[in-house]
């Protein structure tokens, strides 16, 4: 009996799981005695703040914290609360911690459970793209129908929300977005957001905005909330996460606020999933909203001059990429003379060769060929290293 033929089709729909493949050539180049450096995912290298590393401490002390987590709970409270008055001083954003906030075991399992909520066989999600990968597979895993609205340069990566077809926006149930972007690192305007409101009401559309970066924004930018909008809370909800902002990637804790009817349903839906979050680290998610935030402002500045660092050292070998505005990426095309080559393969043939690993725009999605990311997540050194192997790639790229 094969068991592959057991797999769900829902799961068969699903495109190649590009990093993975990435994975198998990043193992072919330290096989070969190649030293990697790796700039194709977005985990932060730096630790996370010491206050917020001993609240976990602390808590793991109290023999309640292996307990299993349930709303009522003093910590799952507590939490809430923070939430919302981190949102009320972040964004002036008013939020009822009973109703309208739910904490998440990273907002990645937020996002994929939405899509699982609220969406049928026959109904459609709104997914910009090139995009965060969950925001298309989290539909297809659902069994939803995925209508790509493509973003590009010419529009500054703003989904043209005139130009879907009324017989789609008819099925429409579902709209992701998210500023600033993962993967292009553009950012979005109060109008924008204005818009996007208008639109979701006028064709009954409820708003996900995954706002995962919206502290990590340069050169004076400062990411506003999409439920700063009048009448955003009444048709969508937002998604954040403490992975960028306060470097606790692995530590997977997130959260969603918004409309309550929403919120509700995604709670409802989680209930039959998950037994919520370890409660250690709900703990340590209330120091990092409610303690000091003196790491944030050097943590921004020094993303800032990687960033301003590798788009230079770059643009000395031929290699010329915008600066993103917000997020820690870095997204450009693939250099002139290697655009006849796919995204992944010009990444296989960057890894193999010097032991640089990029990440292949297509793995955001089919409008994300011809372009990769890079992820500003190592030190200066480092980037000048990267730069350098790269720069001699282009240099001989006749013989590649």
């Amino acid at each position: 009996m094969d068991l592959k033929n057991f797999e769900a089709n829902r799961l068969k729909r699903l495109p190649p799981y590009l990093f993975t493949i990435v994975e198998t050539f990043k193992d072919e180049a330290r096989a070969a005695g190649l030293d990697l450096i790796d700039l194709g995912m977005g985990d932060p290298d730096m630790p996370t703040p010491k206050n917020i590393v001993n609240a976990l401490c602390s808590a793991v002390e109290d023999k309640n914290t292996y307990k299993y987590s349930r709303t009522s709970g003093d910590v799952e409270q507590h939490l809430k609360r923070a939430i919302a008055s981190w949102y009320q001083k972040r964004f002036a954003v008013n939020l009822d911690p009973a109703t309208e906030v739910l904490p998440l075991i990273g907002s990645k399992e937020g996002v994929a459970h939405l899509a699982l909520a609220f969406l049928n066989n026959d109904d459609i999600a709104l997914v910009p793209s090139p995009a965060y990968p969950v925001h298309f597979n989290g539909v297809i895993m659902a069994g939803g129908i995925l209508y790509n609205i493509p973003i590009t340069e010419e529009t500054h990566y703003l989904p043209q929300y005139d130009a879907i077809d009324s017989e789609i926006l008819k099925k429409a149930k579902l709209l992701f977005i998210s500023y600033p972007n993962n993967p292009t690192g553009a950012v979005a305007t109060p109008e924008f957001f204005a818009e996007t409101v208008k639109f979701a009401k006028k064709n009954e559309v409820i708003v996900c905005h995954d706002a995962a970066y919206s502290e990590i924004t340069f050169d004076g930018y400062t990411s506003p909330s999409f439920l700063q909008i009048p009448g955003a809370k009444d048709i969508g909800v937002e998604f954040h996460s403490l992975s960028k902002t306060y470097n606790m990637a692995g530590w997977r804790i997130g959260f969603a606020v918004g409309n309550k009817d929403i919120i509700s349903v995604l709670a409802k839906t989680k209930s039959y999933i998950d037994f919520g979050i370890f409660r250690g680290i709900q703990a340590a998610a209330i120091e990092a909203l409610e303690g000091n935030q003196e790491h944030l402002p050097p943590l921004v500045k020094m993303y800032e001059h990687r960033r301003n660092l590798l788009v230079k050292e770059l643009a000395k070998y031929g290699w010329n990429i915008e600066k993103s505005p917000g997020t820690f990426y870095v997204w450009g095309r693939i250099p002139q003379k290697f655009r006849h080559l796919s995204a992944l393969n010009f990444v296989k043939k960057l890894i193999l060769q010097t032991g640089v690993a990029l990440a292949p725009g297509t793995g955001f999605g089919d409008y994300g060929e011809g372009f990769i990311r890079i992820a500003l997540v190592a030190d200066d050194k480092t980037i000048l290293e990267a730069t350098k192997r790269i720069g001699e790639f282009l240099k001989n790229a006749k013989n590649n």
